[in-house]
This record gives C-alpha cells, structure tokens and sequence, in this order.
C-alpha cells in the first residue's frame, strides 16, 4: 500500500536532485567565490562559474539525464552577472560588484523563506501541495490533521536551514556593502556561512526530514489510478 511518507519521500528525491543535484547548485557559486579572492578580478571569476556550470551541462546532456539543476545554477550566475552589471553601471566598485554577486541568491531566499514559513504557519503548508500533486487532489491531504502535521514538520525542517542563512547572511552583506566590513572578509564571510555552513545545514535538514518519514506509515487515501502510479514508481 501506498504511504504518505513513501510518496513525500519521492518527491523530496525528485526536488532535491541528490547529493549530484546539490552538487550542480553549489560548485559555481563555490568556484566565483574562490576564484575572486584570489585574483580580486571579478569578470574572471564569472567566467570561471559560468563555464564550471557549462561542463556540468554538457555531461547531463551526453548522459541524457535532467538539466535542471545545472540551468538552475546557470540561471543563478545570470542573475549573479545581471546584478554586477547593474553595480558597474553606476560606478561601483570591483568590491562592491562582487558584493552585488550574492545578492540576488539573498533576496531569493528571503522570499523563498518567507513564502514557506507563511505557509505553514496559515496551516497550508508546501509539502502538502507536494503530496496532492501526486495524488491528483491539490487539497485534499488537508482533511486529515495527521497528514497535515506532518507536511508542518517536514516543512518546517526544510525552510530552517533558509532561515538561518538569511539571519545570518543578510548583516554580513550589509556590513559590507556599507563599508562597516572590508569586502574580502565579507565575501570570504558569504562564501563561507553559504557553503560551509548552509550546505551541511541542508544536509542535516535531509536527514531530519528522512527520519521523520521512516517513523510512520501513514496509508495515503488517493484514486485508484494515483495509487497504481505511485505503486510502480
């Protein structure tokens, strides 16, 4: 029989993209980080992210496998490119356009963080619609209080680790920017608290949220077609 948690899990396999997944999201930014502070050149440091995220792109493509992960990143460094442009523009610094840099990945998650964590808390959260996409019943999973306590939780779990970047993040970007904090520490500081801190922080979200799911079977009530096609995947 077809559970809830089983299908959450899926889903949170199909979102997440595994740890290559992961990989493909984080190595360009990682690489722009590193590639700056060594050289201070910030058009090298682009192209170095930009063709890290290229190779990935092209090894997805001759395996025949999904690009979205890698056009997420690449969308990430576009964004990323936009903001420097608009920071040379008018008359930034090489400093501050490698502030600029980050901050588009801030604002996203701020709204990312804030749109989740209101979902849970108007008590619709968003790993409910996960579930009711697979079951074809958007809002169904709603009736069941048992149901809606759990996508709470995992919901809860996986906006914690955006929380916490933002919380932490967010001041040191602005001591930068303001010139409270000199710009190498403060883009050593992004990098850092965003791989070093954000990335292991993710994982220990992934681990909570698997074992939460491996404490209960919750049998998942959905039309019998819904329940053959999560029976075969």
């Amino acid at each position: 029989m077809a559970t809830v948690e089983a299908v959450v899990r899926q889903q949170l396999a199909t979102a997440l993209g595994g740890r290559r997944g992961m990989l493909e999201a984080a190595l360009p930014t990682l690489l722009f980080t590193f590639v700056w502070l060594v050289g201070k050149d910030i058009q090298s440091a682009l192209a170095v992210s930009v063709v890290t995220a290229l190779v990935l792109l092209v090894a997805r493509l001759v395996q025949r496998t999904t690009v979205q992960f890698v056009m997420n990143a690449l969308f990430g460094i576009g964004l990323g490119w936009f903001f420097v442009q608009l920071s040379a523009r008018s008359g930034g610094s090489a400093d501050e356009q490698a502030l600029a840099f980050f901050l588009p990945g801030l604002i996203w998650t701020t709204v990312y963080s804030i749109g989740v964590a209101g979902s849970c808390l108007a008590g619709w959260p968003l790993m409910g619609f996960m579930l009711g996409g697979v079951t074809g019943e958007p809002t169904a999973w709603h009736q069941d209080r048992q149901i809606v306590r759990l996508c709470s939780r995992l919901t809860w779990v996986l906006v914690l680790p955006g929380i916490v970047g933002v919380a932490l993040q967010g001041p040191v970007w602005l001591a930068g920017w303001s010139g409270m904090m000199d710009a190498d520490t403060a883009v050593l500081a992004l990098g850092t608290l965003r791989f070093g801190l954000g990335w292991p922080l993710r994982l220990a979200a992934l681990a909570t949220m698997t074992w939460l799911l491996a404490r209960d079977h919750t049998p998942l009530e959905q039309p019998a077609a819904a329940v053959d096609v999560v029976e075969r995947g």
